[in-house]
């Protein structure tokens, strides 16, 4: 019996240690080694808002850039920021794991930061002070100290590359979807893991901020450099209780060939006959720590990929269980295509929504005034709010009714976060509408300097309903790329949500300098350095209807999607079985 009690506490999802030795579920994972993982988490997070959440203000400040040029320099970085991660998930997944891939990122990411903090200590790295409060009088930064300033910027960016995807896996990665405890701990490690983001980034947008426009910029760059050293360390000491996934090889090559070999086959006689398709042998599996996917009758065409020919080709013949991963890729792809408008909406709050709140009145005693970008705390702190609520009481009421381990779908939590959108973009409209009027009534349209009489709480509400819809649509987003992506591409899949945040910065890069230009040309802009005599509601309400029409999109697109059946239902069952769509 002792034996059999040893040899039941071994993971049973594929886990190894570092040196590819089998992990006990006693010794290693769970809520114990992931501590290390959101503790880090908590002072990254920190580290990364302390730089990103007042960028825009040391652009037009420091730098002496304009409202479009300033918001589309964020939005390119943070952009590029997010993009980023397919790399590392590639690398992660393909070559060197999870965890090495990290680690090597983590120092370029340190790097990139230590030298951004030198940019904007250092007097010779910064164009000198400008007494004028239009920028376009101001003196540009020299091709030296852009270069310097963008540079770490984005060394920063491709450090993150190899943390973002991967971080968050390596933490779901300690629950085994085997054991029936682990399982329902992993269901809430999302909600915990975004608690700990946005406890961090509620730090970075009240003190750090603060620091960075009250005392100096060169100490608030410094102390979130300080942050993200201490956050590597806090990682690194979890090391001997971490759980690991072998790298299985290139998905990207991988979903190339199911792809390449069912084009190959376009015009074979497709034969579904369990004899007629090709598959390894189950110990293959499991000599990896792996499983068999069983066939599925969606997206048809790619079962010719595993159809035996007289070809063995890896090119030419893919087992099933290339293709069902293969599949379940491609079957995110319309659901990644109908999120890129919601991250758009996390962009207007690092950019323009921080422009307002420099026209209002900032003063909360005769001698403390609170920083446009400390607004964003409040949206933080909402999203806390909210995660303790939904995890603690939504769910379990939600639970009774419906069934499911989750209390609602992933998707469904999605779509409420997409209404939730949809009612800010007006509500920002409408606050924008007043604060213009306000501005006309006391002949303030033509000044920049003169704060509107009006507090910069007006703002509040679109801040607080921004966590709010967060809560929903950003933590379901990234369990549901992480969740339905095949346990040989959790990496890939992650790098899904990261994809999604990168090309919304890039969307709303382009529709800025779009929409400026056209509305320029058409007569009065809608987006001009002075906010006073722009029409942000204009804008904003653009948004409000964009979103409408994205959120029915998106529930064309959920109606068709089909969730991917459990792991554990592929290693426990024989004979293939049909998804079932209400499966999560």
């Amino acid at each position: 019996m002792a034996v059999e009690e040893v040899g039941d506490d071994y993971t049973k999802d594929g886990t190894v240690d570092l040196r590819g030795n089998r992990v006990r579920r006693s010794q290693s994972g769970r809520w114990k080694a992931c501590s290390f993982v959101v503790v880090y988490e908590v002072f990254e997070r920190m580290a990364y808002y302390g730089i990103s959440s007042n960028l825009v203000i040391y652009m037009t400040t420091i730098l002496h850039q304009g409202t479009v040029k300033s918001s589309n320099n964020v939005t390119n970085w943070v952009g590029t920021s997010w993009l980023t991660p397919i790399l590392g998930a590639y690398v992660a997944d393909a070559h060197l794991g999870r965890y090495i891939t990290f680690v090597i990122s983590s120092v370029i990411y340190l790097l990139g930061m230590a030298l951004l903090t030198l940019s904007v200590s250092l007097p010779q790295l910064k164009p000198p002070k400008c007494s004028t409060a239009n920028v376009e009088d101001c003196q540009k930064a020299s091709v030296l100290q852009l270069a310097v300033f963008f540079g770490a910027l984005y060394t920063l960016a491709i450090g993150t590359g190899g943390t973002k995807p991967n971080i968050s896996t390596i933490g779901a990665d300690q629950f085994d979807e085997f054991d029936p405890k682990e399982k329902i701990h992993k269901h809430s490690f999302f909600n915990w893991w975004m608690f700990s983001i946005f406890f961090g980034t509620f730090f970075a947008t009240t003190v750090l901020v603060y620091i960075q426009d009250n005392v100096g910029w060169g100490l608030g760059y410094g102390l979130s450099t300080l942050g993200l050293a201490f956050s590597i360390f806090i990682f690194l000491l979890g090391t001997p209780l971490y759980r690991h996934k072998l790298p299985m090889g290139s998905p990207f090559t991988k979903m190339a060939r199911v792809i390449v070999a069912s084009l190959r086959k376009a015009r074979t006689p497709m034969s579904y006959g369990s004899t007629r398709l090709h598959e390894l042998p189950p110990s293959e599996y499991a000599s990896k720590g792996a499983f068999p996917i069983h066939s599925t009758p969606s997206l048809r065409f790619l079962n010719r990929a595993s159809l035996k020919t007289e070809s063995t080709n890896k090119w030419s013949l893919c087992t099933i269980t290339e293709v069902e991963e293969t599949k379940q890729m491609l079957k995110m792809l319309p659901v990644l295509f109908v999120t890129f408008v919601p991250s758009m909406m996390l962009a207007q709050i690092m950019t323009l929504f921080i422009k307002q709140g420099t026209t209002l009145d900032r003063r909360l005693t005769s001698n403390f005034s609170i920083p446009p970008a400390s607004l964003l705390g409040f949206t933080t702190f909402s999203m806390l709010v909210f995660i303790v609520i939904y995890d603690r009481f939504f769910v379990k009421l939600t639970r009774r009714f419906t069934g499911n381990p989750r209390g609602i779908t992933l998707l469904q939590r999605m779509g409420i976060g997409m209404v939730l959108h949809i009612i800010i973009m007006i509500i920002a409209s409408i606050t924008e509408r007043f604060r213009l009027k306000v501005a006309a009534e006391h002949g303030l349209n033509h000044q920049t300097v003169v704060p509107i009489p009006l507090s910069i709480f007006l703002l509040l509400p679109q801040y607080v309903l921004m966590g709010l819809a967060d809560s929903f649509i950003e933590i379901a987003k990234l369990e549901f790329f992480y969740d339905q992506a095949p346990e040989s591409m959790k990496s890939l899949g992650t790098s899904y949500t990261t994809t999604s945040m990168a090309v919304g910065n890039f969307m709303s890069s382009f529709i800025l300098s779009s929409v400026s230009q056209i509305t320029k040309n058409q007569g009065r802009g809608w987006i001009l350095n002075n906010l006073n005599e722009s029409r942000l509601d204009k804008y904003y309400m653009f948004f409000a209807v964009l979103n409408l029409v994205n959120f029915l999109l998106f529930l064309v697109v959920i109606t068709f999607y089909e969730y991917r059946a459990d792991v554990t239902d592929s290693a426990e069952h024989k004979e293939p079985r049909m998804i079932d769509n209400n499966n999560e």
